[in-house]
C-alpha cells in the first residue's frame, strides 16, 4: 500500500512537471511567432527569409529599414518590458497571496509616472534623465507603502488597500501637472504616460536587458522561496525561509524590474496584473508561475502593441489596448476573488 502511494505522488510529480513543461514550451513558441508575425507583416508584407537576413546583419533593400530601424526595436522593447511586467507582478502577487497585489495597484507604476511626468513636465528632462528618476521613484514609492502597512508583519490585504490609497494621491499629483503643462511637454507627457513603444531604439533594450539579468535572475533563484510565502508566513519560516528578509529582497527585485520597464515604455497598464492569474489557469498547481507569467507577459505586450498598431481603425499604444483587456478582467478577479478567498 504505501509503496502504491509512494509511486502515485511520484507519477503526480512527473505529470505535474511534464504540464509545467509543455506550457513554457508553448508560451515561448507562441512569443516567437508573435515576435516574427511583427517583423514580416505590418503596413507591408516582408518575407521570413528576408526578416531573417536582417536579423543576421545582411542588407536587405526595403527590408533593411522597415524591418532593423522600424519593426525590430518596437518588438524587442515589447518582449522585454512585457517580460520585466510580468516577471515582477507575479512575484507580488505569489508573495501576498493575492492577485490584486499588482503594481498597478499597489500605486508603484503610479509613483513612477508621477516622477516621470514631474522630471518632463517640470524640469523640462528627456531621456535617460527621466527613467533614472522613475526608476528611483518607483522604489521609493514601494519601501513608503511597505513601511505604512508594516505592522508585526505585513498582511497582503493591508498593503494593498494602502498602496491603493497612495496610488491614488500620486494620481492627483499627475493630473495637477498635466493641467499646468505647456502644450509642448504636454503631449510627451501624456505619451508617457499611456504606455507606448512608439519610436522605439536597440538602445534601450540594454537597462532592460541588464534588470532581467540581475533583478529576474535573483527573483528566479528564489522561485522556492516564494512557493514557501504562498503557504503562508509560519509556514515559510518552518521551511528554514527568512520572511522578512526575503520578502523585502523580493519586493526591491519586483520593482526594480517594473520600475526599470515603466522607466522605458511608460506604465503599460494591467500587463504586471494579468500575467499573474492567466499563467495559474495554464499551469494548474503544476509548478513555479514566475517563467510563464514572464512569458505571458511578453505575448500581453507583443500582441497588444501589433493590434493597435494595425487591426483597429486608429492606431493606438500598446498601453490602450492592455488597458481595455486589462478593465474588465480586474473586475471579474474582484469577483472570484471576493468568492474564493483569494488565492492566483
Amino acid at each position: 500500500m504505501m509503496v502504491s502511494s509512494l509511486e502515485r505522488i511520484v507519477e503526480n510529480r512527473r505529470i505535474r512537471r511534464r504540464r509545467h513543461s509543455a506550457v513554457v514550451v508553448v508560451l515561448a513558441s507562441l512569443v516567437v511567432a508573435v515576435f516574427a508575425l511583427t517583423l514580416s507583416l505590418g503596413q507591408s508584407f516582408t518575407p521570413l527569409q528576408d526578416v531573417i537576413r536582417v536579423l543576421l546583419g545582411e542588407n536587405v533593400a526595403g527590408a533593411s529599414f522597415t524591418v532593423g530601424q522600424l519593426r525590430l526595436p518596437r518588438a524587442v522593447l515589447s518582449v522585454l518590458a512585457g517580460a520585466s511586467f510580468g516577471l515582477g507582478g507575479v512575484a507580488f502577487q505569489i508573495m501576498l497571496r493575492n492577485p490584486l497585489a499588482s503594481p498597478d495597484i499597489v500605486g508603484i507604476s503610479s509613483g513612477a509616472s508621477a516622477a516621470a511626468v514631474f522630471a518632463i513636465v517640470v524640469l523640462s528632462l528627456k531621456g535617460p534623465a527621466v527613467s533614472v528618476i522613475a526608476v528611483a521613484a518607483g522604489l521609493g514609492v514601494a519601501l513608503l507603502v511597505y513601511g505604512l502597512s508594516f505592522r508585526n508583519g505585513v498582511a497582503g490585504t493591508r498593503l494593498i488597500l494602502v498602496g491603493i490609497g497612495v496610488s491614488a494621491m500620486l494620481e492627483s499629483v499627475i493630473a495637477y501637472i498635466l493641467s499646468q503643462a505647456p502644450a509642448w511637454t504636454l503631449q510627451e507627457a501624456m505619451r508617457w504616460l499611456t504606455g507606448s513603444v512608439n519610436g522605439a531604439q536597440l538602445s534601450q533594450a540594454a537597462p532592460l536587458v541588464l534588470s532581467l539579468f540581475v533583478f529576474g535572475g535573483f527573483l528566479l533563484s528564489r522561485a522556492r522561496d516564494l512557493e514557501a510565502l504562498r503557504l503562508g508566513d509560519d509556514t515559510a519560516a518552518a521551511l528554514g525561509v527568512g520572511v522578512s528578509r526575503t520578502r523585502i529582497l523580493i519586493i526591491v527585485s519586483a520593482v526594480g524590474m517594473i520600475a526599470s520597464a515603466t522607466a522605458v515604455t511608460g506604465p503599460i497598464a494591467f500587463v504586471a496584473f494579468l500575467s499573474g492569474p492567466i499563467a495559474a489557469r495554464l499551469i494548474k498547481n503544476s509548478g513555479s508561475l514566475l517563467v510563464p507569467a514572464a512569458l505571458v507577459g511578453a505575448v500581453l505586450a507583443l500582441g497588444g502593441d501589433y493590434v493597435g498598431q494595425f487591426l483597429l481603425p486608429s492606431r493606438y499604444p500598446v498601453g490602450v489596448v492592455t488597458g481595455a483587456l486589462g478593465a474588465p478582467y480586474l473586475i471579474f478577479l474582484i469577483v472570484r476573488v471576493n468568492r474564493s478567498g483569494g488565492s492566483l
